[in-house]
């Protein structure tokens, strides 16, 4: 049994069932209500299951594992094998987490990161790349400043869930249950270490009245260090285009209004991850995306963000755009998309300071 911190129980809690189903300890980092809420009532995942009417409801408090939450000033990350960082990137400089984080750097625990923006110690570790020259695209770079890149990985946050507004914040929703793909550690152990979690999560069954059940939303670990960046041709033709000047749209909106200029980007994308290093096979074609897309009826959770007003949101959007001037190339939709970002943002800044 393995004992795992993770940084965010909302998208935090789909990889907790996975793990817990398996029989390891989680422990999970959040707002003191969500904390209250985990410890006394446990959390709730709903998933589609291939071939079956109903969705199952996966119960944290019927799983083998154990789980509890705490607030950030209430753990040592040095009593875990594993850090799981599922916050949004802009969170971890809020006062606690960004203590917390700094506790993380130090226990040199291995960490897994499961957000869209890759932590920048695990930009060190593709060759190549000036990780100076991106710190404009993440809100505070310089949390990450005492990390050890060879401590960190990224795991791709391909499945797709929300918290249902009309529900409880214990509550989690699946909508796409694709897997988490994520990239080996530099250090052999630690690399066992997602691979024996890859091994507990294959052998999970749900008891259903029907028989037991084989869940989607898998871990799979790769040798390569570049599959969690298939994730950016996604993000850059599909998430930051839900994005419009005066509101949003639905995923499937953005890929297939214009499904030509949603290829483009996608391909230029795409075509970045392979110059840094990437092969065909660690990435994923636009046609599969395509079809994925269908699925995605809610707006990207960064234009909700946008449009609830927040003043700061992931950026990998700009993440993109640097590291494609760092190898000469630039795209006028790309480009369209930071400068809407970047006017979108000042204006729920200057709205926010007059309030």
């Amino acid at each position: 049994m393995s004992k795992i911190l993770i940084l965010g129980a909302s998208y935090g809690s789909l990889l907790a069932s996975k793990l817990l189903f398996a029989g390891h300890e989680v422990k999970l980092v959040c707002l003191p209500a969500e904390a209250d809420l985990i410890n006394s009532e446990g959390f709730r995942v709903r998933m589609p299951v291939r071939g079956r009417a109903e969705q199952v409801v996966i119960d944290s408090r019927q799983l083998p594992g154990k789980v509890s939450a705490a607030g950030t000033s209430d753990v040592n990350p040095a009593d875990y094998d594993l850090v799981g960082l599922a916050m949004q990137e802009p969170q971890y400089r809020s006062p606690g987490v960004r203590e917390l984080l700094a506790a993380v750097a130090r226990s040199k625990v291995p960490c897994m990161s499961i957000m869209n923006m890759p932590p920048l110690p695990y930009l060190k570790r593709i060759p190549g790349l000036d990780t100076d020259a991106l710190k404009p695209a993440f809100t505070d770079a310089s949390v990450w400043d005492a990390f050890d890149h060879r401590l960190v990985t990224l795991c791709s946050p391909d499945p797709q869930a929300v918290r249902p507004p009309d529900e409880k914040v214990n509550v989690l929703q699946v909508t796409l249950p694709t897997n988490f793909k994520v990239a080996r550690f530099d250090n052999a152990r630690h690399t066992e270490l997602l691979r024996q979690l890859e091994r507990d999560v294959d052998a999970v069954r749900f008891p259903a009245p029907e028989g037991p059940l084989e869940l989607p939303v898998k871990l799979r670990v790769s040798d390569s260090i570049f599959v969690p960046l298939a994730k950016w041709s996604m993000l850059l033709a599909g998430n930051y285009r839900c994005i419009t000047a005066d509101g949003m749209r639905t995923a499937q909106e953005a890929v297939h209004t214009n499904i030509a200029e949603s290829r483009s980007v996608y391909d230029f994308v795409y075509d970045i991850c392979l110059r840094l290093g990437a092969r065909d096979e660690d990435l994923v074609p636009f046609e599969k995306y395509a079809a994925a897309a269908q699925s995605l009826t809610r707006p990207a959770s960064a234009a909700r963000a946008l449009q609830n007003g927040m003043t700061h949101i992931e950026r990998a959007d700009k993440l993109v755009q640097l590291v494609a001037r760092q190898l000469g190339l630039r795209h006028p939709v790309i480009d369209g998309i930071v400068d809407l970002v970047d006017t979108r943002l000042y204006a729920n800044r200057q709205k926010a300071a007059t309030k």
